[in-house]
C-alpha cells in the first residue's frame, strides 16, 4: 500500500512520541509498504543519519519536512506556544498532503504523533481512509493518591483533568473523530473520553512497543537474587522525576519494605522538576544510605542497568504507555506497578504484581506495594517464575507486532 504518515514528532532513538513516529514509519516500510512521512525539519539530521545506516532497506521510506520558522521566531515571548504551533503545523501539513495525494494517490493516511486524543488532525479532510492513533492521555490519577504531590503537580493534574473534559467538546477534535475510518486509543480510560457516537470506530491498542526479542534466556548480571549469595536485593526505577509518576508512594513503600529486608537497595535513574521534592522525601524517610540517584543515561547503557537489578518498581498514576516497563521486562525484571494506564495493561500475573487501587486509600496502596516487594524478595521460586514470565510477556508488545495488528 501507499501510506501517508502524519508524524509531527519522528526521530530514531529519542524515546517518547519521537520514537513512536519513527517506529511506525520504519516498521511499515519493513512490511513492504511504500511510506511517505510528514514531520518537522528539526528531526531531519537524525532521520537522514539513520536512513544512511539502513541503506537499501530504507528505499521505500520518504520524508517531507515541514516547519514554520517565522512563527517560532515571532512568538519567543509566548508561553505554551508549542500548542498553537502544533495546530498551525497540522494545517500546513494537510495542505501539503492534499497536493501530494493528487500526485501519488495514497491508499490511506495515518496520524501517529502527537499521541494525544486532545489534539486534532486535519488529515481526515483528504477524502481517503483516515486512521487516527493510537492516541493517549485519558488516564486520571485517583484523588486519594494525589496526597503527597507538590503544588506544581496538583495544579498540573487539575488543569489536565479540565482539559481532558473540555476536549470532547472541541469542534476540531470532534471533526477528527468524525472523519476517521478507525480510531485507536491506548487504554479504556482514553476510550471513555471519545464521544459515544464515535466509540464504535475505536479500539484499544498500546502506542508503544519494543524491538523484536531473540531467545528468551534471563541474562541477569550476577544471576537471579539468592539470599545466600550475600548481595543486596536490588530494586530499580527508571523515568522522569515528576509527581504523577507516583514516587511519593514508591519511596514510602520502599521504606516499609526495608523494615523486612534492610539489605535492599533502590536505584533511581532519571531527572525531572520534582527531583528535589523526592530527595527531600527520601531523606525524611531516612533512605539516603539505601538509594542511589543516577542522572539520565544513554539508551544503550540501560540494558546493563536493568540486568543488574532484581525488580522494577513503577508506581505511575497516569502513564499512557511506559516504555521503560517494557524495556525492564524484556531484560527479565518483574514489575511492581499500579493497575492504571499502560502499566496496568502490560503487566499480568505472570510478569509481575499489579496493584488494584480503585477505592483504596493511599496508606493501603503503599502497604500493598511493600507487600509485593516482600513477596518477590522472600519467594525465590516466584521471583524466578515472574522474571522468565516478564521476558515472555514483553514479546507480545513488539513494534512489529503492533504494526501488524493494524496492517495485517
Amino acid at each position: 500500500m501507499r501510506i501517508l504518515l502524519s508524524a509531527y514528532a519522528c526521530e530514531p532513538g529519542s524515546g517518547s512520541d519521537k520514537e513512536v513516529g519513527w517506529q511506525w514509519a520504519n516498521n511499515l516500510s519493513l512490511l513492504g509498504h511504500e511510506v511517505w512521512v510528514l514531520t518537522r525539519s528539526i528531526h531531519k539530521q537524525a532521520i537522514e543519519e539513520e536512513l544512511k545506516k539502513l541503506g537499501s532497506n530504507a528505499g521505500n521510506l520518504h520524508f517531507i519536512y515541514i516547519d514554520a520558522d517565522w512563527f517560532i521566531k515571532a512568538t519567543k515571548w509566548m508561553k505554551g506556544r508549542i500548542y498553537l504551533y502544533y495546530y498551525l503545523w497540522q494545517f500546513n501539513a494537510k495542505n501539503i498532503a492534499a497536493k501530494l495525494n493528487k500526485k501519488i494517490k495514497f491508499d490511506l493516511v495515518h496520524h501517529v504523533t502527537w499521541v494525544s486524543f486532545r489534539q486534532p488532525s486535519f488529515m481526515g479532510r483528504l477524502g481517503i481512509p483516515f486512521v487516527f492513533g493510537p492516541v493517549a492521555g485519558g488516564e486520571t490519577a485517583p484523588w486519594s493518591l494525589r496526597a503527597g504531590y507538590g503544588i506544581r503537580q496538583w495544579v498540573s493534574d487539575i488543569v489536565r483533568d479540565l482539559v481532558n473534559y473540555m476536549a470532547r467538546f472541541d469542534p476540531l477534535v470532534r471533526s477528527t473523530y468524525k472523519n476517521a475510518s478507525h480510531i485507536y486509543v491506548t487504554s479504556e480510560h482514553t476510550l471513555k473520553c471519545i464521544p459515544k457516537k464515535y466509540r464504535s470506530k475505536a479500539q484499544v491498542k498500546l502506542a508503544i512497543g519494543i524491538d523484536d526479542i531473540d531467545g528468551g534466556e534471563n541474562n541477569r548480571i550476577g544471576g537471579l537474587y539468592d539470599a545466600e549469595s550475600g548481595r543486596s536485593f536490588r530494586i530499580l526505577y527508571v523515568g522522569r522525576f515528576v509527581g504523577w509518576k507516583g514516587l511519593h508512594l514508591g519511596l514510602k513503600a520502599f521504606e516499609v519494605f526495608l523494615r523486612h529486608a534492610p539489605e535492599a537497595t533502590l536505584t533511581m535513574v532519571g531527572r525531572g522538576p520534582d527531583e528535589r521534592l523526592f530527595r527531600k522525601l527520601a531523606s525524611s524517610l531516612r533512605l539516603d544510605g539505601r538509594i542511589e540517584w543516577i542522572p539520565w543515561v544513554k539508551r544503550d547503557e540501560l540494558p546493563r542497568i536493568y540486568r543488574s537489578h532484581d525488580v522494577f518498581l513503577y508506581p505511575s498514576l497516569h502513564d499512557s504507555g511506559a516504555l521503560t516497563v517494557l524495556e525492564a521486562m524484556s531484560n527479565g525484571l518483574p514489575v511492581v506497578c499500579l493497575n492504571l494506564g499502560g502499566p496496568g495493561a502490560i503487566v499480568d500475573n505472570g510478569s509481575g504484581i499489579c496493584i488494584d487501587v480503585e477505592g483504596k486509600p493511599k496508606s493501603a496502596v503503599v502497604e500493598e506495594l511493600a507487600d509485593a516487594m516482600r513477596r518477590l524478595h522472600d519467594d525465590l521460586d516466584f521471583l524466578a517464575r515472574v522474571s522468565a514470565g516478564a521476558i515472555n510477556r514483553s514479546k507480545y508488545f513488539t513494534w512489529n507486532g503492533l504494526v501488524r495488528s493494524i496492517y495485517p
